[in-house]
């Protein structure tokens, strides 16, 4: 068993976590991972209002008694929703874990800290994380370029990153953007982080409830299959290519504003596709990882391979790469 500060401050098996995914992170996913020894998240903004909110976490209960979060994503809105709402069904639910995302969420990790909530703080660079710290946070989700959702306008990849946040900061952090098996976990651990954080993987496993022809889709891409849009709006967004986010890069190159593409990145077309599995229906998340996913595991599947191949790649390919010194040199 693989055990790091974040898996003890967390209080679970394996240092996996399924992060908040709009669409995606309802309870049947989460209590899979939870069932598996990870840590997942419900998404709050999926459910339409904080009384869902307490229903999904409620019904998460049902399937599963280990630990779980609710994920928090805090973006800028003509109408925002209820945030503190939603954080108040969060804390009344008893919740002991959050991952927050997007724009300074000071108020929010004061309020869950005042209430015993361990916050995971969401980053796509080091000076974020390090505000991020400084702000009380328990720990750092840090987000490479490769990931699928907001990976910052640094363009700065996981190998650069996580290092480069694990020289700086003191508490544990969680390795994001890119994984999807025992080689990304033991990456990980070298550069600095104390686990990994998978989304595009998760969607592609048995109990992620979504359409099996998007499941199917994911295993068929490869890593070239995604887009990045809203470049030149600085909101970079990395999402699966198909026939939207292509018509939708070529638009912003010749000078289109939100306005003009707003229907075509509708969430609601978004969240038809995983209704549908018409996989050009609307704009969808996914990494370049997909390149790396090759099947459609059950939850407790793919965290047992991963933990057991990672010990594996651990105990026989790196240590037996140390040469010992013979009996001769030893004289």
């Amino acid at each position: 068993m693989l055990q790091t500060r974040f898996t003890r401050l967390v209080g679970v098996e394996h240092p996996i976590v399924q992060g908040g995914m709009q669409w995606v992170g309802r309870a049947e996913l989460v209590a899979a991972v939870a069932n598996a020894g990870a840590l997942g998240f419900i998404t709050a903004l999926t459910q339409p209002t904080p009384e869902d909110l307490t229903k999904e976490i409620a019904r998460c209960r049902d399937l599963t008694d280990k630990p779980f979060g609710v994920n928090l994503t805090i973006l800028p809105a003509i109408k925002p929703p209820p945030y503190a709402e939603y954080r108040a069904a969060i804390i009344e639910a008893g919740i002991t874990v959050v991952e927050t995302a997007g724009n300074k969420p000071q108020e929010h990790v004061g309020e869950f800290r005042k209430h015993g909530v361990k916050v995971v703080h969401k980053c796509t660079s080091v000076r974020h994380a390090l505000s991020a710290e400084r702000m009380g946070v328990d720990a750092i989700s840090i987000d490479g370029f490769e990931c699928a959702g907001h990976p910052g306008e640094d363009d700065t990849p996981g190998l650069i990153l996580i290092p480069a946040a694990a020289n700086k900061i003191k508490i544990p952090i969680i390795a994001s953007g890119g994984f999807a098996d025992a080689r990304g976990l033991v990456a990980a651990l070298a550069l600095g982080a104390e686990g990994i954080n998978m989304g595009t993987r998760f969607m592609a496993t048995k109990e992620s409830p979504i359409h099996q022809l998007i499941k199917e889709k994911i295993v068929a891409n490869d890593e070239r299959e995604t887009e990045l849009i809203f470049r030149t709006m600085r909101n970079t967004s990395r999402v699966a290519k198909n026939e939207i986010s292509t018509k939708v890069v070529a638009m912003e190159k010749e000078g289109a504003k939100f306005e003009d593409i707003r229907e075509l990145v509708a969430g609601a077309r978004g969240k038809m596709v995983y209704a549908t599995g018409n996989s050009d229906e609307g704009i969808w998340s996914a990494g370049q990882v997909q390149g790396l996913i090759q099947d459609i595991p059950s939850c407790a599947e793919l965290v047992s391979r991963i933990v057991r191949e990672a010990e594996a790649i651990i105990r026989s390919r790196l240590e037996g790469m140390i040469a010992r010194p013979s009996a001769q040199a030893a004289e």
